[in-house]
């Protein structure tokens, strides 16, 4: 019998900054129940799916930052989320911004949680790849991540989910061929992953032809060389003025792009997903443990 994950990628539309959180979690509710009505076993949320992309400003109270943020997962105005999965069997993943404490110290993390079926807590990645500045640089467009979020420290770990491998990623780490690598070579059959991402940059108006290609690209690339299932959820729209590009989509490991958003709303896309086809793949042209040689890679030639 064919192994086989029924995938959702739930894309919201903006989300304002007006938005409160118990608005925003009904949102991610129905997205949830609409997911299990399509037969989805396992769901994707967008990159800081409870709130506004607040990056794309300077803010300098540390109060009003920390509002951005979750004190703990699931919260009280999350957990209606979390119950919703536990009733619907249907689990999840989502990012948010997490405010922890550790070794004494305050720390801020873009992060993306892996929930079961039964509403529990699985796993947590946090965001390795984080882009931007600290402050706003002159005609280029204004992301400020530095600024709030520390890069992760928890490495690309491996969850499993029912039988099934599932790693995670944030955004930025989409674009770096070292995320799928990593999550490959830790056993990933599954790679899901959220973002936020502006239709325009300010520094590149002559790519802006290029975005959505950009966007699936180096997804489509990954899921090719590392044998992987994507799952890659956008938040779309314009929200607080920045045009974001949406593009959601669900990616086969043999790098085609098996479904996909049409709209920059809320919308629910659903694949099931052949594992088995992650071996095919692996056969065809990478069979790592027949072609890899990690011993050779770190040798450097000596001088002429």
């Amino acid at each position: 019998m064919a192994r086989c994950l029924t995938i959702a990628v739930c894309q919201t539309g903006p989300i304002q900054r007006r938005a409160t959180r118990a608005e925003t979690v009904g949102r991610l509710v129905h997205l949830l129940e609409k997911a299990a009505a399509a037969g989805a076993e396992i769901a994707v949320f967008p990159e800081m799916a409870l709130t506004t992309f607040f990056p794309r400003w300077r803010i300098d109270d540390q109060a009003e930052i920390d509002a951005f943020f979750e004190a703990s997962m699931p919260g009280p105005e999350t957990q209606r989320l979390y119950n919703a999965a536990a009733r619907l069997k249907v689990g999840f993943a989502l990012g948010y911004c997490e405010l922890t404490q550790e070794n004494d110290r305050t720390r801020h993390f873009n992060t993306m949680d892996l929930v079961g079926l039964d509403g529990a807590f699985i796993g947590r990645y946090r965001k390795m790849h984080v882009p931007g500045s600290s402050e706003p640089e002159a005609g280029t467009t204004t992301h400020l991540e530095r600024r709030y979020f520390e890069p992760g420290n928890l490495g690309f770990p491996v969850f499993d989910y029912r039988g099934v491998r599932v790693g995670l990623a944030i955004c930025n780490d989409r674009r770096w061929p070292e995320t799928y690598r990593m999550l490959c070579l830790n056993g990933a059959e599954v790679a899901l992953l959220g973002y936020n991402t502006p239709l325009l940059l300010d520094e590149a108006p002559a790519l802006a032809h290029l975005r959505m290609f950009h966007n699936h690209l180096p997804m489509q690339a990954g899921a090719y060389q590392n044998t992987l299932w994507i799952g890659a959820a956008a938040k779309a729209g314009l929200e607080d003025g920045q045009a974001l590009i949406g593009g959601s989509c669900i990616i086969a490991p043999t790098g085609e792009i098996a479904a996909q958003a049409m709209s920059l709303d809320d919308e629910v896309i659903v694949h099931r997903a052949d594992l088995d086809l992650i071996e095919v793949c692996r056969k065809v042209n990478f069979n790592f443990a027949l072609y890899r040689r990690p011993d050779q890679y770190g040798r450097i030639s000596e001088p002429v």
